[in-house]
């Protein structure tokens, strides 16, 4: 086969080999709650995202800790580390919102994506940004527990899809589960 024949078949299949690959996903784009300007993750140090769950959050804009209970009992340990003081212990508010219903002081934060966006870059009023005191998949999995407390209107929940809006129970005081033995790393306690 001359040389010039193979080149031609090599950039053929590779022309198909490029049409033919599913495209990569973009992250998606985070702003500022207030300002609406981009939020830039390198602001933050390094620890978590390299995560997979930070990543996969990043490509879906959904938080893959919501509903894992193996996971609880660290977000809330996280949460009143770093959030209670001012939302409370049941995320029901005190200096700041309530977190735990479905009225929302910034709408955007019923989703996963607008949760995160003001946790990580703050919101007015004495909320700064959070970056310094939790990292980015330390921030999923606090936001994994303000969804538990929720006891609000559970079709106004809409951080989970509708099937899971149908089973979706409210909280009722019942102490986060310890993790079991299968548990992801990153959901055990104190580590």
């Amino acid at each position: 086969m001359p040389n010039s024949l193979r080149l031609t078949a090599a950039l053929a299949c590779l022309s198909v080999a490029l049409v033919m690959s599913p495209p990569a996903m973009a992250d998606i784009a985070l702003n500022n709650t207030v300002s609406g300007e981009p939020l830039n993750l390198d602001d933050a140090p390094p620890e978590g995202k390299d995560s997979a769950a930070f990543k996969e959050f990043m490509q879906s804009g959904k938080n893959p800790y919501v509903g894992k209970q193996d996971c609880f009992a660290k977000g809330e340990e996280l949460f009143n580390g770093a959030c209670s003081g001012c939302h409370g212990h049941l995320a029901e508010g005190k200096i700041g919102p309530g977190l735990n219903d479905d009225y929302w002081t910034y709408p955007q934060n019923a989703t996963d994506k607008g949760m995160f966006e003001t946790i990580f870059g703050g919101a007015s009023g004495q909320m700064g940004p959070m970056y310094n005191s939790v990292n980015v998949q330390e921030m999923l999995l606090a936001m994994a527990w303000v969804r538990h407390l929720y006891i609000g209107d559970p079709e106004k929940a809409e951080w989970l899809e509708a099937d899971a809006r149908k089973t979706l129970k409210k909280y009722d005081n019942t102490p986060a589960p310890k993790p079991g033995a299968d548990a992801p790393q990153e959901c055990k306690m104190g580590g």
